[in-house]
């Protein structure tokens, strides 16, 4: 008797970890991507985009060097919103709050700060922690973009990699074009590796 609850409570505790190792087999879990949506996919993180809203990856040898990834929307030449994936953009950073802070104050001059909050994002366990900050600013007009005095809306992430790689994630748009919704939807999106 005490041999046959002996091999019970053996069966019972193996399957048990056998659960627990298939499970954690398929690594970090990956972010959804809204259906219509493609991927910028970098070394450090992904992050999705609406290609159905006609945005569009940026060539490399288009896109500036301090970008490790682009997708734009362009109406008539004029670049309407922007999805950009920043890495090492700064040095000394060990954590979310350091790297928010190096990413913010690349927001510039002129900007309205409407939010900071903390984030989690999907993937690797020990990169999850991120800040997002929402922002307005006034479009230059310059480069390709709306005409100066057209107010934008902003939002980027920030945080660490699992190798402390620094990455800012930034959306900007003309203020209207994406919801508080779509915003949200770009956050969820990322995948941090």
């Amino acid at each position: 008797m005490t041999l046959t609850k002996s091999r019970t409570t053996g069966t019972a505790v193996a399957a048990a970890l056998g659960l627990t190792l298939l499970s954690g087999c398929g690594g970090p879990e990956a972010a959804a991507v809204p259906d219509g949506w493609g991927t910028l996919d970098t070394k450090s993180v992904s992050v999705g985009y609406p290609e159905d809203q006609g945005y569009a990856p940026q060539p490399a040898a288009e896109r500036s060097k301090a970008n490790a990834a682009v997708a734009l929307k362009e109406d008539k030449g004029v670049r309407t919103g922007m999805v950009s994936v920043q890495l090492h953009f700064a040095t000394g950073v060990g954590d979310a709050g350091e790297a928010a802070a190096a990413a913010g104050a690349g927001i510039g001059l002129g900007a309205t700060r409407e939010d900071t909050r903390d984030v989690r994002l999907a993937g690797a366990e020990s990169a999850r922690e991120a800040r997002r900050i929402d922002y307005e600013f006034t479009s230059s007009g310059e480069e390709s973009t709306p005409a100066g005095g057209t107010r934008m809306t902003g939002v980027v992430v920030a945080g660490v990699d699992s190798k402390d790689v620094p990455f800012a994630i930034r959306i900007n748009a003309v203020k209207g074009a994406l919801s508080p919704a779509d915003l949200d939807s770009f956050v969820a999106s990322i995948t941090v590796k």
